[in-house]
C-alpha cells in the first residue's frame, strides 16, 4: 500500500528557510513531486524529482527550493529558502509521473499523472 506523509510546515518570516518531510512507503520504484495550494485555487506544481534523481522546478521557486530523497528512509524532501509571502500555501507531496526515458519522470507541470497524495502540511510566510 503507497502512503505518503508530509510534516515540517510552520511559520516563518519572509528571507527564512524550512524543510518540508514526505515519508513515502517506496523511495526506489517511484518518482514524487512537490504541490501547493491557497484556498479557492487549484494546487500549483513546485518541484518534481524523477527516480534516477533528476529534479525539476517551476520558474518561481528555482534558486530557492531543493527537492531530494534518502531513499535509506524513503523520505523526499523540500528544502525552502529565501522564502517569500507568496509561498504561502498548503504544500503536498504526490507520486506519480509517467515512465518515460527508461524512468519515472514526475513534471510539477502535469499535475494530472501523480495519483496517490499526502495530506499536506501548512507553510505560512509573513512579510
Amino acid at each position: 500500500e503507497k502512503y505518503l506523509v508530509e510534516s515540517g510546515g510552520g511559520s516563518v518570516e519572509a528571507g527564512g528557510s524550512l524543510i518540508l518531510s514526505c515519508k513515502v512507503s517506496e523511495t526506489n520504484r517511484y518518482c514524487y513531486g512537490w504541490f501547493r495550494q491557497i484556498p479557492g485555487k487549484d494546487k500549483d506544481g513546485v518541484a518534481g524529482i524523477d527516480s534516477d534523481g533528476s529534479t525539476n522546478y517551476v520558474d518561481s521557486v528555482k534558486g530557492r527550493f531543493t527537492i531530494s530523497q534518502d531513499t535509506a528512509n524513503n523520505t523526499v524532501y523540500l528544502h525552502m529558502n529565501n522564502l517569500k509571502s507568496e509561498d504561502t500555501a498548503m504544500y503536498y507531496c504526490a507520486s506519480g509521473g509517467r515512465w518515460e526515458g527508461g524512468k519515472f519522470h514526475c513534471s510539477p507541470h502535469r499535475i494530472w499523472e501523480f495519483g496517490t497524495w499526502g495530506q499536506g502540511t501548512q507553510v505560512t510566510v509573513s512579510s
